[in-house]
């Protein structure tokens, strides 16, 4: 096996549990949104914003940083026992400030009284950093099998409580009350049994990492941890400015509602139509699993240039019809967030707006591959600085006046602008001929139709399923029309 196919194979297993497992925890929203009125789903929604920072802060770049000292060093077992030293000693002082102010914390964020949610999350976000570097050492040492594994129990665990206590438990004691599950469900946790079923997954992940951790005093090196502290606070930098991108809206959204009786209420709305986006970002991950290998195993063949201007022709044609999809059969998809008395169905009119700023944020992605392949990877940060301030700045504004509408409004002009700006700064470090008049066109075919749907108002829900199906069947139709002849070429049955 050539070393690119090894790349692209170990590619495979290590994106494809991340990705199966970012859809299956989707699939716990309904179980949310079903269970739970928005208020608890803000909740949830919230804290796990707050998670997603300080994920990133309590790993400060020392995964990518291992990556990078382990790979060049003559005793790579010193850095990984340094590495975990570090992440240790900083999760324990964590931990031990969660405990210790987590009343403070509680009341701070809003939710004085839930002191537990925010101890099981503290405790979590600390297990995870230490579990992340024994994960990134079964990569560097490809054990991708291992890794696989690992990553599905951690979900299968983590999902499977989610139903237990949930869905199950409040079943099985309404049947019978005197049953063994009153000892281990009480109601009035309710969506904390979210937060207990990420504690028990990553306490179950990081104690099957037990028997390989192997730390010894002497390998610890404090002349070699400066180095890697040195080497990854800009990772830490990037890491935020694109946490901000993708989560800051959910942190202010209740802090700048001040016209809004129930803040949390409306974050839960938000939040819960943002999960009809969803299929959006789970498209452009997968893409980005198998579309890196493949970035840099072909950039040094002729014609690269030219194939990745197809490979973003198809992007945006595959994207747009997710989006069209999505939109076009809202009326079945938005019972995917609870019944239509739940209040969830109010937050449906952002969506578009979210779908669109993944969309765009795909296809920064796709086209960044100019600094990545020009090893300026400084403008990555850049752009995703501007991003950050973008979103954080049009929230502030915005938010006080149209509500949680301006999340999706910052969203879409924070990727919109990232996307343009990439664009034209990369044409001068790495020109590539995209078609933009056939992809400008695409775009402006999707948003007629889309218009379209809106205007014009159908009667019943399945004879407007039915006039949404004709619309995006007339989409279909241009794409053939205009691809027609590379779409033979590609679905032509191979001779011999």
């Amino acid at each position: 096996m050539s070393v690119f196919k090894k790349l692209a194979s170990e590619t495979v297993i290590y994106g494809v549990p991340s990705i199966i497992g970012r859809f299956l925890n989707w699939w716990l929203t309904p179980l949310y949104a079903w269970m739970f009125l928005p208020n608890e789903f803000g909740i949830l929604s919230n804290i796990l914003a707050y998670v997603a920072f300080l994920q990133v802060v309590l790993t400060y770049g020392m995964e990518t940083s291992y990556f990078r000292f382990a790979g060049k060093n003559d005793n790579p077992d010193k850095v990984y026992t340094t590495t975990m030293v570090s992440l240790g000693i900083t999760s324990l002082f964590f931990v031990a400030a969660v405990l210790g102010f987590a009343s403070s914390i509680s009341s701070w964020i809003s939710y004085a009284g839930h002191e537990d949610y925010i101890i099981w999350m503290g405790i979590t976000v600390a297990l995870d950093a230490l579990s992340s570097i024994p994960f990134a050492r079964l990569r560097l040492e490809s054990k991708p099998v291992r890794f696989a594994v690992l990553k599905s129990i951690n979900i299968a665990l983590s999902i499977a409580l989610n139903l237990f206590w949930i869905y199950l438990c409040p079943k099985l004691l309404q049947a019978n009350p005197d049953s063994l599950i009153r000892y281990v469900y009480n109601p009035s946790i309710g969506i904390g049994y979210a937060f207990l079923s990420y504690l028990v997954a990553s306490s179950v992940t990081l104690l099957l990492f037990l028997p390989d951790l192997n730390l010894k005093k002497s390998n610890f090196d404090w002349s070699l941890l400066q180095k890697m502290l040195k080497y990854g606070w800009p990772i830490l930098v990037i890491g935020l400015a694109g946490m901000v991108n993708l989560n800051i809206d959910k942190i202010l959204l209740p802090k700048l509602l001040v016209n809004s009786a129930n803040p949390i209420f409306e974050l839960g709305v938000y939040s819960a139509s943002g999960k009809l986006a969803i299929l959006m970002a789970l498209f452009i991950q997968a893409f980005r699993f198998s579309f890196e290998p493949f970035l840099f195993s072909h950039y040094k063949n002729e014609d690269s240039k030219r194939v990745y201007a197809v490979i973003m022709k198809y992007f945006v044609i595959l994207g747009l019809l997710i989006f069209l999809g999505v939109m076009f059969y809202m009326d079945i998809l938005k019972f995917f967030i609870g019944s239509t008395k739940s209040g969830y169905h109010e937050g449906i009119k952002v969506v578009p707006w979210l779908l669109m700023g993944n969309l765009f944020l795909g296809i920064f992605y796709t086209q960044s591959l100019w600094y990545k392949l020009t090893d300026q990877t400084h403008f990555g940060a850049r752009f995703a600085i501007v991003g950050a301030i973008i979103t954080i700045v049009l929230n502030w504004l915005l938010v006080p006046v149209f509500g949680y509408m301006a999340c999706g409004y910052a969203f879409f002009a924070a990727s919109l602008v990232m996307t343009v700006t990439s664009y034209i700064v990369g044409q001068k470090y790495f020109p590539v001929n995209y078609d933009l008049k056939t992809l400008g066109s695409y775009l402006a075919v999707a948003v007629i139709l889309y218009l379209v749907q809106r205007v014009i108002v159908v009667p019943g829900t399945i004879l407007k399923i039915v006039f949404n199906t004709f619309l995006l069947s007339l989409f279909f139709l241009f794409i053939w029309f205009k691809e027609k002849s590379d779409l033979r070429r590609l679905f032509r049955p191979q001779k011999g």
